[in-house]
């Protein structure tokens, strides 16, 4: 059974805006620059859209990590939820839902649920490290989003060409 974590964050922008931050590999590795996190895109694009990947390979927990995602669904600007398919967890689905508060207001919730490797041992681990860890990410990803939807530039981050 996996382990759910949910974050809700209400953003100062329409849902469109912060649907597509949400999808820019660069605001995601910009939101942890922290763990020297790195995007690589399946199409080369800096935007995912439907069924594309993403291999993301930053330091968490004192090694370097390595997890390939796909979008496995795509409803724009309501929700999209992206899949590991290879990858450090037995199973990952991060699900991201908008929901318009009013033209220029967006609850976005991130929903993810986890499960570990390893039996039991893998569960507890889960539970004890991996979902804090994973929800004190999770909130940091949320805020740099408000931020740079709300700053209304399209991103707070510096943009690196590609």
């Amino acid at each position: 059974m996996p382990v759910v974590i949910e974050i809700v964050t209400v953003v100062d922008a329409p849902a469109t805006v912060v649907f597509d931050l949400e999808l820019d590999v660069d605001v995601h590795a910009a939101s942890l620059a922290g763990s020297g996190e790195t995007a690589t895109t399946s199409t080369g694009r800096r935007r995912l859209g439907p069924d594309d990947e993403v291999t993301f390979s930053a330091r968490h927990l004192g090694r370097r990590w390595c997890m390939t995602s796909r979008v496995t669904a795509y409803e724009r600007p309501h929700r999209f939820v992206d899949e590991q398919v290879r990858g450090p967890f037995r199973t990952l689905r991060h699900e991201h839902l908008f929901e318009a508060l009013s033209a220029q207001r967006t609850r976005m919730t991130d929903r993810m649920g986890i499960t570990a490797p390893a039996g039991p041992l893998g569960t507890a681990v889960t539970h004890l490290l991996l979902a804090p860890y994973l929800r004190r990410l999770l909130r940091q990803r949320a805020a740099h989003v408000k931020h740079a939807a709300e700053a209304g530039d399209g991103c707070s981050c510096d943009r690196r060409p590609g």
